[in-house]
């Protein structure tokens, strides 16, 4: 069932080489859902799957509030050559919270570490220290976080400019600050509000929001990306 899950979730997304291994799932005690917390907690443990998958994450019907640098970047991208994924490349944040495949959410007193079966990408959410004040620029940056209640509220700055925001193409340059709020808003829901700020690609300020289910019994398995027949060639 999971895997034809998997299978089903992907043919509705665009082309990508990022290819699951197909096994069968095992369970996973650990994660038992009769001891998994409720809502209201500040535990986020447990896999997850993006609930509702769309490729495309700004409000459809509506267009994102472009600077010419920024739309002139959307109108280059191609899904079929330009897409950082055909280059088996990090995903980037949000994207990385927006890929239809499981997500595991880890807590420790100093960091939150979010792993990824797509990529096996594994995210650090510092909990303890402000942001490095000259971060290296990175893929997925720098992320450092809070609670506030029930609330993990995540920073993360310090990207580089080779990502996208999301499946089909929207930018973001290297001066891209992502806000996200992140609770367990009941026992089997998952919800992330993001803001994204990026003044050389956008505007304005603008949010969206995503949701994510729990899947007590699944873990996460090995991932290989291959570049199948692909060939990749980066935004200019």
């Amino acid at each position: 069932m999971r895997n034809r899950l998997i299978v089903s979730i992907l043919a509705t997304a665009v082309s990508t080489v990022l290819m699951p291994a197909i096994f069968a799932r095992s369970p996973n005690p650990s994660n038992d859902a009769t001891s998994a917390p409720a809502a209201g907690t500040r535990d986020l443990s447990g896999v997850w799957i993006y609930d509702h998958y769309h490729p495309a994450i700004f409000p459809k019907g509506t267009t994102p509030p472009f600077t010419a640098w920024g739309e002139a970047r959307f109108k280059a991208a191609d899904t079929m050559s330009n897409d950082p994924n055909l280059g088996c490349l990090p995903h980037g944040v949000p994207r990385i919270m927006m890929v239809p495949l499981p997500i595991e959410i880890f807590q420790t007193p100093n960091r939150v570490l979010i792993e990824q079966e797509s990529l096996n990408e594994i995210r650090q959410i510092y909990m303890t220290r402000p942001h490095r004040p000259d971060p290296d620029p990175s893929y997925n940056g720098d992320s450092i976080g809070k609670w506030e209640g029930n609330v993990l509220v995540v920073d993360t700055t310090g990207f580089n400019d080779i990502t996208w925001l999301d499946h089909v193409g929207l930018p973001h340059s290297d001066q891209l600050h992502v806000i996200e709020r992140i609770q367990r808003v009941d026992h089997n829901t998952l919800r992330d509000d993001i803001t994204i700020d990026d003044p050389k690609a956008y505007t304005k300020t603008w949010t969206t929001s995503q949701s994510y289910k729990l899947q007590p019994d699944w873990e996460l398995q090995e991932y290989v990306c291959e570049r199948n027949h692909y060939e990749y060639h980066p935004q200019k």
